[in-house]
């Protein structure tokens, strides 16, 4: 067999990077909006559609 190595070459991994405080804040702050968000859309999921037409009519006279 030959030495030559065949595939992809591994790419090295990326170091984690150490989040200072003000990462820390604004990661927080992400969070909690996101949660507002989705309970926002809970919300507006749950209640009944805003353009009922009131009486129903049927076409047959």
């Amino acid at each position: 067999m030959s030495g030559r190595k065949t595939g992809k070459k591994k790419q090295p991994k990326k170091q984690a990077k150490e989040m200072d405080e003000e990462d820390k804040v604004f990661r927080q702050k992400q969070k909690e909006e996101q949660k507002k968000l989705e309970e926002l859309k809970a919300k507006a999921t749950r209640k009944r559609p805003l353009a009922t037409g009131g009486t129903k009519k049927s076409g047959k006279k």
